[in-house]
């Protein structure tokens, strides 16, 4: 392969959460210093369980005895609570649209919300809109007296010109579709609450997290390597890998404020779909087709406040683009959840 001296090690689905579970050492150092019990509410999405994970690691390096806890329906028959168990983050089992089972979640003093709709959205708006605005009221009114870290997403900025570099956080916000509008919505919902209850809290509006198993790197990947045209009328885009994401973000807990604390987390690049394809084609050695063209603006973010805050990622884009390959031309597993990243409307 052409790729070959660039080839990622990692071999396997329990090599790569490994990977995607190290911390930093400056999120050692803020388990350290936090205080109380950790709850992942919504652990069971793309991100959680690594997230959770690298939580737990982070404590026990820092040799701080807490407890992590993961929340989620844990519907199907998947075995991420055993997963997550061998990992040594504790689960709970809760659908946070059950009122009744609020006072039943674990007490805890820091608290990272993950939990919300997206895929599917469409079709399913008044469901939308509950996961996504009503849930985070709930959720305050449990958690008044905790920290909190809120995943929120860089699509509430709307379309923002390529020459500007991305949208920063004090820009107006423009959210297109009802996805964007309500997750506008569940920001403002604990913005509500931070300022009347005094709630300590993060609010991290995130463009792209990336992984071997989802992601715009993968939707890019699999569409050249099978040869199907790749889109590009969102041609640019920003992405951050998943493990980097995940550092930053537990990071932001200590930079909770009351009102919140509003950070954009991707990568430092601002990334061309067209020349990303490309590159994909020159590693598989195939042709890289293209439909649509260009627009002058896209769904950008800016992180230069989190890169001041929390140190740019370990891992750049650049090296992730052969790993990304191999894996997809060994066939490895993936959670079979495109992005849709070149959706300029908002559907979802």
């Amino acid at each position: 392969m052409a790729y070959s001296s660039d080839r990622c090690e990692i071999r396997n689905i329990e090599e790569l959460e490994g990977v995607l579970s190290e911390p930093t050492d400056a999120t050692i150092r803020t388990m350290g210093a936090l205080e109380g019990d950790l709850v992942v509410l919504g652990v069971g999405g793309k991100m959680g369980p690594t997230l959770a994970r690298m939580a737990k690691t982070a404590s026990d390096l820092a040799g701080v005895k807490r407890r992590v806890i993961g929340v989620s329906r844990f519907s199907g028959a998947s075995k991420l609570e055993e997963k997550l168990q061998s990992w040594g983050v504790e689960t709970h089992r809760c659908d946070l649209l059950d009122l009744s089972s609020y006072d039943r979640l674990p007490e805890a003093a820091n608290v990272v919300y993950m939990a919300g709709m997206k895929f599917g959205s469409t079709g399913q708006e008044s469901l939308t809109w509950a996961m996504n605005t009503f849930v985070p009221g709930l959720v305050c009114e449990r958690y008044r007296n905790s920290r909190i870290a809120v995943f929120s997403t860089g699509n509430v900025y709307g379309l923002s010109p390529i020459h500007r570099g991305g949208s920063i956080e004090s820009d107006p916000l423009h959210p297109a579709g009802e996805y964007a509008e309500s997750c506008l919505g569940r920001e403002r919902i604990f913005e509500h609450f931070s300022r009347a209850y005094k709630i300590e809290l993060s609010i991290l509006r995130l463009n792209y997290a990336v992984e071997f198993r989802y992601g715009v790197l993968l939707d890019i990947a699999q569409k050249v390597f099978s040869e199907q045209a790749v889109p590009l009328r969102m041609g640019h885009f920003n992405a951050i890998w998943q493990a980097d994401a995940s550092a930053m973000s537990l990071q932001a807990l200590s930079h909770a404020s009351t009102p919140p604390l509003v950070i954009n987390i991707t990568g430092p690049e601002l990334l061309s779909v067209a020349r990303v394809a490309q590159q994909f084609g020159e590693l598989f050695q195939k042709e890289v087709r293209f439909e649509g063209a260009e627009s002058g603006d896209a769904l950008l973010n800016n992180a230069q406040k989190a890169f001041q805050l929390f140190g740019y990622p370990r891992t750049a884009i650049g090296r992730i683009l052969p790993w990304i390959a191999g894996w997809v031309e060994q066939g490895g597993e993936t959670l079979e959840k495109p992005t849709h990243f070149e959706n300029r409307s908002g559907d979802f």
